[in-house]
């Protein structure tokens, strides 16, 4: 338990926004440090490896399950976690065994994008709390199916939109709320990375370390390829969502937040798979635009083959408003720019942050999600990235992808986010399912 403790203590201590007057050893109190958080984790290549860990590191958390349909992957989390916490956690690839356990109080899921809501769906019905990574649903109508169901069950949901509880961003926030660049009116928002090409896949033998029909789960069954497992899987609507989704939720998140809209009036997107001839499906290239009532937009720059910075960044959040503008690029720091463009001020990052590094890019920032999760449970605190605020940012992609896939501008209803007037672009809203595995409340 010395290294938990260890590590506990010194995620916390490198934290630099810590709330005031508040210590590691305070924290620890408040939080119910001696109150045992018992949880499995489902999806531990990777992502979910790093989440997984940053969990057990926890002092109040023990991992007691490795989940995951690679037994190679399961194996190695769970000697990652005894090395953390002095007890391994049972491997176990079937989460819906996991969820027979009582002793589980959480169920962490950070497998593939068509798993989000179904496995988080069943947590709930199982009286589990979720800690859920983006996005929260594979398409609107998953997303729709977790918040009935979150009211339903009365359990926390916490979103992995991690940069909601970085504290200088969060101060970032707050000053653009209380009028620091007078009313901001559009929001401007990136991803670049340099991805290479994934080919054509061929059709192999499934390794015999994976459970491909269990991987695969709620979506219609595919023949095995070579080029879709660990990572590929993204670039396939079939499990994937996307750049717009697999790092654009993070940014386009900030931008509703700052700009405090909700659902847009009118969504359209423009782009494709321009770089390589692959396998490939989804936008390599692709830029979102969404405009709200309250005459404000936010645009979402995706450049997955281009990794040119922008604003010195290959993520960020940029703000426009009526007396300046407010930046906040990819790690715990904000700009504001006045109209001269001037910098005023200049919140430094505390952290080492590499946003392009898709396994563990701020641990010790992401902790204090993590934190307010757990409170969130143990002292009925309100989370930060809670599942109907949530649904909303993962929409707003959502849409920008219906959008692409249907090569036109959607009419949307501000006040309940459905697509208007377009029946074909409506059958995007959910998806086809696997029989057996339609997710339900």
């Amino acid at each position: 338990m010395f290294v938990k403790k260890a590590i506990a203590g010194a995620t916390l201590a490198s934290v630099g926004g810590m709330l005031p007057g508040m210590s590691a050893k305070s924290y620890g109190k408040i939080m119910g440090a001696n109150d045992r958080i018992l949880a499995a984790s489902m999806g531990v290549v990777s992502r979910g490896h790093a989440v997984g860990t940053n969990f057990a590191s926890q002092e109040q958390c023990e991992v007691i399950y490795s989940c995951d349909v690679d037994s190679r992957a399961a194996e190695k989390f769970s000697a990652s976690v005894n090395e953390i916490q002095g007890r391994a956690p049972k491997i176990e690839k079937d989460v819906r065994k996991v969820l027979e356990d009582k002793e589980v109080d959480v169920l962490i899921v950070t497998a593939p994008d068509h798993w989000h809501a179904p496995a988080a769906l069943m947590a709930l019905k199982a009286g589990k709390h979720v800690y859920l990574e983006k996005p929260c649903s594979h398409n609107p109508h998953e997303g729709e199916l977790l918040m009935a169901a979150q009211k339903k069950y009365n359990k926390v949901v916490q979103v992995g939109n991690q940069r909601r509880s970085w504290p200088n961003v969060m101060q970032g926030i707050e000053e653009l709320h209380n009028g620091v660049i007078g009313r901001p009116y559009m929001a401007k928002t990136w991803y670049a990375n340099n991805r290479g090409p994934i080919g054509v896949g061929k059709q192999v033998p499934v390794p015999e370390w994976l459970d491909y029909e269990l991987w695969q789960g709620p979506a219609p069954r595919e023949t095995y390829r070579d080029n879709i497992l660990h990572y590929n899987w993204h670039w396939f609507w079939n499990w994937g969502t996307g750049e717009a989704l697999n790092n654009g939720t993070h940014m386009v998140d900030l931008a509703r937040w700052g700009l405090q809209v909700d659902y847009p009036n009118r969504v359209n997107s423009s782009g494709g798979r321009y770089r390589y001839d692959d396998d490939w499906e989804t936008p390599d290239t692709q830029i979102i635009n969404l405009e709200f009532d309250n005459n404000s937009v936010i645009t979402w720059e995706g450049r997955s083959c281009n990794g040119k910075h922008i604003e010195s960044g290959s993520v960020g959040t940029l703000f426009y408003g009526e007396e300046g503008s407010l930046l906040i690029e990819g790690g715990n720091s904000y700009k504001i720019f006045n109209l001269k463009n001037e910098l005023v001020k200049d919140v430094k990052n505390d952290q080492v942050i590499d946003p392009t590094n898709r396994t563990n890019p701020a641990q010790a920032l992401d902790a204090l999600h993590i934190q307010n999760f757990f409170d969130g449970i143990s002292n009925g605190t309100e989370v930060r990235s809670e599942i109907v605020g949530a649904h909303k940012s993962t929409l707003l992609v959502q849409l920008g992808n219906i959008a692409q896939r249907v090569g036109r501008t959607l009419d949307i209803d501000p006040k309940t986010g459905k697509i208007q007037y377009d029946p074909t672009a409506m059958e995007l809203w959910k998806r086809e399912y696997e029989p057996g595995w339609e997710p339900s409340v």
